[in-house]
């Protein structure tokens, strides 16, 4: 089985909405058995893109889910709202959905990749470096939290 890419990659969404993968991703996503993905936003700030198996189980915990009927709605809304079935073409490009695009403000812009949880983060430079400046403040209090929790 292949794993999902270490570390942060810039990618960039063209005039079609398609963000050109890195290699890397290129090949965990051809490894998949199941090539079809689930292109979302939960929160309408950050994409997401899930192979299909992933958003499957998010589903079922859609429909499980009771302790905050609220923040799930919001969530499930979200997802349906912007989201979109999608596939990697042959040339390592996956088409975004244009009310995706448009409400995260990431048309013909560059972008960033990473993996999360099993599935794949894509920020708008805003985005990225809001998050920077955050884990900058931050970094070392977490650190020493994380490291004391067992963290090597």
């Amino acid at each position: 089985m292949v794993e999902l890419p270490r570390g942060m990659y810039p990618s960039r969404l063209d005039d079609k909405g398609r963000a050109k993968l890195p290699a890397d991703f290129q090949t965990f996503f051809s490894a998949l058995r199941e090539k079809k993905l689930f292109v979302t936003s939960l929160d309408r700030r950050i994409a997401k893109i899930y192979p299909m198996a992933v958003w499957r189980e998010n589903e079922k915990f859609f429909e499980s889910y009771r302790e905050d009927p609220r923040a799930l709605r919001n969530a499930a809304f979200n997802a349906a709202d912007l989201g979109a079935e999608a596939e990697m073409d042959n040339q390592g490009r996956i088409l975004f959905p244009p009310e995706l695009r448009r409400e995260l403000g990431i048309e013909n812009q560059p972008v960033r990749l990473y993996a999360h949880r099993r599935h794949i983060e894509v920020l708008s430079e805003a985005i990225y470096e809001e998050r920077k400046r955050e884990a900058a403040q931050v970094a070392p209090d977490d650190l020493e939290r994380l490291e004391r929790a067992g963290l090597n």
